[in-house]
């Protein structure tokens, strides 16, 4: 992944705190972002979809204790403004994309940022926006 500056999918975030093979990759994005002072960006839709994961598989005690490590990682939060929902949804009427996935997409557009994913569903917007492929 280059120096750029990252919108994490969340696919990204729920395989860190899943401990699942990408995570490494995750957590050295994430160190970087910390080092160079320039957080990873995450629009609050895909904060959503993570917590909603975590619990329905892990429950409630698996969502607290992701809650209890966010703060301390370095990733910034956006809203679901009116500019970026208006991306998203030209983006999701153009792609098959879920709306989380749109609004990850759009955040990515607008910030001029890479996309950190794994998820499949995002390989069609290759030619809108650069994305960093998680394995």
């Amino acid at each position: 992944m280059s120096a750029a500056r990252v919108v994490l999918d969340s696919f990204a975030l729920i395989a860190y705190f899943r401990g699942e093979p990408s995570a490494a990759a995750v957590c050295g994005l994430l160190e970087r972002a910390a080092a160079r002072d320039t957080p990873a960006l995450m629009s609050e839709v895909n904060y959503a979809e993570v917590k909603y994961q975590l619990l329905r598989k892990e429950g409630a005690a698996g969502w607290a204790e992701a809650a209890a490590l966010l703060p301390a990682l370095p990733i910034e939060f956006h809203p679901a403004t009116r500019a970026l929902a208006d991306v998203a949804a030209d983006l999701k009427a153009r792609y098959k994309l879920s709306l989380a996935d749109a609004f990850a997409a759009a955040l990515a557009k607008e910030s001029k940022a890479e996309l950190v994913t794994g998820d499949p569903e995002f390989k069609p917007l290759e030619k809108e926006i650069k994305i960093s492929w998680l394995k």
